[in-house]
């Protein structure tokens, strides 16, 4: 093998280990397609793996394929038990909010603690939730989740299971409803965590808030993944208008890293429209506090939707100038 078919086959391997980490059962062929190869060569990249240390189980019928699982040592990278057990509390601290105010920690943390629940030995296990208990944070910024509930989420999304919970119901939360998802993304905000599901029981795609979860459960039942709208986008939107019962759009006379530098990513969406230019899409239950948001803005501006937002503007106009001297 000369040293460019060495390195590409390397490549591959480490590919396919990223595949097995990210779902729990692939089928040859779906690996196969994955990687551009045939499932002969799926099967000899597997006992590569299984050469280095990686547990790959493979079975047969439905339902059956490859699925990476836990082993009695921890392959290399390597981590002795101490290093492990250190690195999954501080990653579970992380994920929780205890991140501190590293930007992305909190989601690299959950996207790292995902690929490592694969081959923590189930002898560290009970030892890692004793000490996560341990750790604490005063510090400001994400709402701070129970790891563990972040971790059957992520486990969820990542094995394509169906996740149950029961969240607050109507406007003023009292009443509690259990909801059954096919949960998709875990996605994390300047303040808190999110996941975007598809609610069965309403049959639509629907956002929620990790911190108002109970009870929260994952399944055996496997999904079909659904054509999905962007997570982050579509999470943005809920939070910053759709979960208010008025929106507004302006077209605000400033570049839209500007705008975007100015307001929260929770309070509205910007989009560009060009270089000097974007469009602000943000809700309130009145419209006048959306209004008074892009006015502080400092930018010219002016009202797309609703219509009878324009109106309100001269009258709020009239009323300024007529509390001004002279």
């Amino acid at each position: 093998m000369t040293g460019g078919e060495e390195r590409g086959t390397t490549e591959r391997v480490l590919t396919l280990l990223g595949l097995l980490q990210q779902r729990q059962v692939w089928t040859g062929p779906e690996l196969a397609e994955r990687l551009g190869v045939t499932p002969r060569t799926v099967r000899r990249d597997v006992e590569r793996l299984r050469a280095l240390g990686y547990p790959v189980h493979a079975s047969q019928g439905i339902g059956g394929g490859y699925q990476l699982g836990a082993g009695q040592d921890l392959p290399p990278l390597l981590l002795d038990d101490e290093e492990a057990i250190a690195t999954t509390v501080s990653l579970l601290a992380a994920a929780g909010g205890a991140g501190g105010g590293v930007a992305g920690a909190g989601d690299a943390a959950l996207r790292a603690l995902t690929k490592l629940d694969r081959v923590l030995p189930t002898r560290l296990q009970r030892e890692v939730r004793a000490l996560s208990g341990s750790v604490a944070s005063f510090s400001g910024g994400r709402t701070p989740v129970d790891p563990e509930r972040l971790m059957t989420l992520a486990r969820a999304c990542r094995d394509e299971v169906e996740a149950g919970f029961d969240y607050p119901a109507g406007r003023s939360g009292s009443e509690l409803r259990r909801r059954r998802v096919e949960p998709y993304r875990l996605v994390a905000s300047d303040r808190r965590w999110y996941l975007l599901a598809y609610d069965l029981d309403r049959d639509d795609w629907r956002s929620f808030r990790v911190d108002r979860m109970t009870g929260v459960t994952a399944r055996t039942w496997r999904f079909r993944p659904r054509e999905a709208p962007d997570a982050a986008t579509f999470v943005q939107e809920s939070v910053a208008s759709r979960v208010y019962p008025r929106q507004a759009r302006f077209l605000v006379h400033a570049p839209a890293a500007t705008v975007r530098a100015q307001v929260s990513a929770s309070a509205a969406v910007v989009r560009p429209r060009d270089d000097d230019r974007c469009e602000v899409l943000s809700g309130a239950a009145d419209l006048d506090d959306v209004l008074m948001r892009v006015l502080l803005l400092g930018h010219e501006f002016e009202v797309l939707d609703p219509p009878e937002l324009a109106s309100r503007c001269r009258v709020l106009a009239q009323r300024l100038l007529a509390a001004g001297p002279g």
